[in-house]
């Protein structure tokens, strides 16, 4: 890095902590204060109450305070990051920023609490007051060995889990990269050889979880700025490095560093040279793991042992051994399972979920968080992302089971796949809303083909179809582009076994195919040569026929190119089964409840009839994802005040939907703020036709309808799932190019329901 780069960085970072307001974190209340009423509940007389209940029965401090979602990152600042000991105060925005991280990864409430005292015995004295504050403790950057005796004695007098994760977050997150590192090796913990440099608090919790997994006392070779760690030697020595002494007459690490399986470096720069690598085992594991200079440079590794599997605690190269993979989901689980401590069965549940989540196929959210890495799988890819939102479920459950199983939870979890889904679903935002639609979809095996097969986002849909539903995928395109994109994806599928591959240009199928789309187009202007032409290569023909015919329940298209042309061909081809589009429904997704959009798509002025017929369609739709529908005829009229032309098709489209008795409550015609707030509503039209906010907006244009999804979804508000092509029977959806692998997988979802499910 040059000066110039170095200084920029150096004034990002400080305007990054100073703008828009000083630091990263602030407190928000969690509950109205908007008049008298909400203060007399908030504090006297009603907060009397809570406290009376509490001083009765202490475990309800949980139930009417924060405290069971509450961590306290705490540091004397003697030992911060690579920067040593800086003091309390200097360190605050490294703690502020393990708030952060708490609270962005696992939804926790943190308070950093900085503290001048050096003594630990004293120090430790503090923490334990703090007791009935957090629900957790999470020590932070404090030198060794006394971090050891702030811990020892805070586990021994709290009742609430106590976790130093230099220490144990670091070795946990070792323990990980170490098991999937010796699986792609071949190799055993009990038969490897271990040498490791730096006796701190981390490098000691490291080795002590190495032999947990099964590495033996006596093959563990510590070294550090005296050299290795020798009985009867006296300089620099602790109790903990005490333990690990070899009765040995080698001194230095060049000298035991050889037949090494594994290098552990948590000490300093430079600290192993190449030809120290070049004598330990073949297939050598090196962990230099020094911050922000390692032990070794991974390309000097290489240069030595190209087979060498390698792992930094740098983002910049592969196999980042980052605590954040670990600590906001351990302690996600003890808090959820009111723990009194973390110990070592939660602790290696830890290790074993964040391998394992490795070992299984890469989720399309951490591939769009990473683009343009490779994430298979194997010497370059240990562990996880800590972006990879699936850390949430599998890490958490893991250490709830544990805690549960081994007796330290207060409040035991029985059903480990409800409190897996009801995590995933704090993550994956589309999750609970989508729980109804997908239990329907594994009623019956449907077959969904997906016209643009090669786009990896397609690719990882189906991949998540197999794991997640009962549906066999199809994929439209050629196989050697789809292998090729399953590979550097990481997706493991393949042909004929995992889903069904249409190559269009080679497809046994293909007389077939382009024989039945002349037949349907033959008097609309379509010769042969242009059907054989458009069955080569026109994507959502070659679907749409599939469906036709028979060969597939269901279409997805439209991840690239206009909504309308798709449409087109869609319309084309399966309406000639009696079928037409009414609509386009979009479910935004928000942080008070779902809304749903139509029509966002399909017809540009629709007259009263479509509006009505896209009323009735998206009321049987709504209830697909359990939900009763609220829907309102919005345009710019409200109420009959306007002769407009949206106010007047609007409500004749009332009127056509007030002519049959109907199933579900509607009103119009409206402003979106009329239809959203119930108040407004009751003030301006007291004999509305329903109460409480609508949840389904019906639009007298596209314009309006697509503006407000796009707004909705641009601006971060909310989460779009569709949009759902009403009409087509199921058999048809036409997405947009801005959809997400997981919402590929939503309305894989949608398409593989059967429509007697929902009418």
């Amino acid at each position: 890095m040059t000066d110039t780069q170095k200084t920029r960085l150096r004034q990002d970072a400080l305007d990054y902590h100073e703008h828009p307001k000083p630091g990263k974190l602030e407190i928000r209340a969690t509950k109205p204060m908007a008049n008298g009423q909400d203060l007399a509940l908030a504090y006297s007389p009603g907060v009397a109450e809570a406290c009376l209940d509490i001083k009765d029965n202490p475990a309800t401090a949980n139930r009417f305070t924060a405290k069971g979602n509450l961590v306290a990152v705490v540091t004397n600042g003697t030992a911060v990051l690579g920067l040593g000991n800086i003091g309390a105060l200097a360190s605050k925005p490294v703690m502020e920023g393990k708030a952060v991280l708490f609270k962005k990864f696992a939804n926790i409430d943190c308070f950093d609490i900085e503290v001048n005292e050096s003594d630990p015995e004293r120090l430790a004295d503090i923490v334990c007051a703090l007791e009935p504050t957090f629900g957790a403790i999470n020590l932070e950057d404090i030198k060794a060995p006394d971090c050891f005796i702030v811990e020892k004695i805070c586990r021994e007098r709290m009742n609430i889990p106590v976790f130093h994760d230099d220490q144990h977050g670091t070795a946990i997150v070792v323990g990980a990269a170490a098991t999937n590192a010796l699986h792609v090796t071949g190799k055993r913990f009990e038969d490897i050889k271990v040498v490791s440099t730096g006796g701190g608090a981390a490098g000691i919790a490291c080795l002590n979880m190495l032999l947990k997994l099964g590495v033996k006392r006596e093959n563990v070779w510590l070294c550090d700025i005296a050299g290795l760690v020798y009985k009867g030697r006296t300089e620099e020595m602790t109790p903990q490095k005490e333990s690990y002494a070899q009765d040995s007459g080698l001194r230095t690490l060049d000298q035991v560093i050889d037949g090494a399986d594994l290098f552990l470096g948590l000490s300093g720069p430079g600290v192993l040279k190449p030809e120290m690598v070049a004598k330990m085992a073949d297939k050598p594991i090196v962990f230099a793991l020094a911050n922000p200079t390692p032990e070794i440079m991974p390309n000097e590794v290489r240069s030595v042992a190209p087979d060498a599997i390698i792992a930094t605690g740098r983002s910049d190269f592969p196999n980042q051994v980052n605590n954040v993979l670990c600590f906001p989901f351990i302690f996600r689980g003890a808090l959820d399972a009111g723990a009194t401590e973390i110990n070592d069965e939660m602790q290696l549940a830890c290790i074993k979920g964040i391998a394992a989540l490795a070992r299984a196929t890469t989720s399309a959210e951490a591939a769009e968080a990473y683009k343009g890495e490779q994430m298979t799988f194997g010497p370059d890819y240990l562990i996880p992302k800590p972006f990879d939102p699936r850390l949430m479920g599998v890490v958490a459950s893991a250490v709830v089971q544990a805690a549960t199983e081994t007796g330290v939870a207060t409040k035991p979890v029985t059903d480990l796949e409800a409190y897996k889904e009801k995590l995933d679903s704090s993550v994956f935002k589309s999750a609970l809303i989508m729980r109804p639609v997908f239990e329907a979809a594994r009623t019956a095996t449907r077959r969904i083909v997906f016209a643009e097969g090669e786009d990896e986002r397609v690719l990882r849909a189906a991949r998540a179809m197999l794991d997640e539903t009962t549906d066999k995928p199809i994929l439209i395109g050629r196989p050697e582009v789809i292998e090729y994109r399953c590979k550097e994806a990481g997706l493991q599928m393949e042909a004929g076994k995992d889903y069904e591959l249409v190559n269009p240009q080679d497809d046994p199928r293909y007389r077939d195919y382009w024989g039945s789309y002349h037949k349907i187009m033959a008097r609309r202007g379509i010769t042969p040569d242009l059907a054989k032409a458009i069955m080569r290569t026109n994507l959502t023909a070659i679907g749409a026929i599939m469906v036709h015919r028979g060969d597939a329940e269901s279409l997805i298209c439209g991840t690239f190119g206009q909504y309308l042309w798709h449409l087109k061909y869609v319309n084309e081809i399966l309406g000639t089964d009696g079928l037409h589009p009414i609509g386009a429904l979009s479910l935004m997704i928000l942080e008070d409840g779902p809304l749903f959009i139509a029509d966002t798509h399909v017809n540009p002025e629709p007259t009263p009839q479509q509006i009505a017929e896209t009323a009735i369609a998206a009321a049987r739709h709504v209830r697909r994802f359990g939900i009763a529908p609220k829907i309102a005829l919005c345009s710019y009229s409200q109420f009959g005040n306007l002769n407009c032309d949206t106010g007047t098709r609007m409500r004749g489209a009332l009127e056509i939907l007030d002519a049959t008795p109907r199933d579900f409550e509607y009103e119009g015609e409206m402003h979106i703020d009329a239809a959203l707030d119930p108040e407004l509503r009751a003030r301006i039209f007291p004999d509305a036709r329903f109460e409480g906010a609508a949840n389904v907006l019906i639009f007298a244009n596209t314009d309006a309808a697509s503006g407000v999804r796009n707004i909705l979804k641009v601006r971060g508000m909310g989460l779009e799932v569709g949009p759902t092509l009403m009409g087509m029977g199921n058999r048809a959806h036409i997405v947009t190019p801005s959809i997400t692998a997981r919402g590929l997988l939503n309305m894989s979802a949608l398409a593989g329901t059967p429509v007697a499910h929902y009418g």
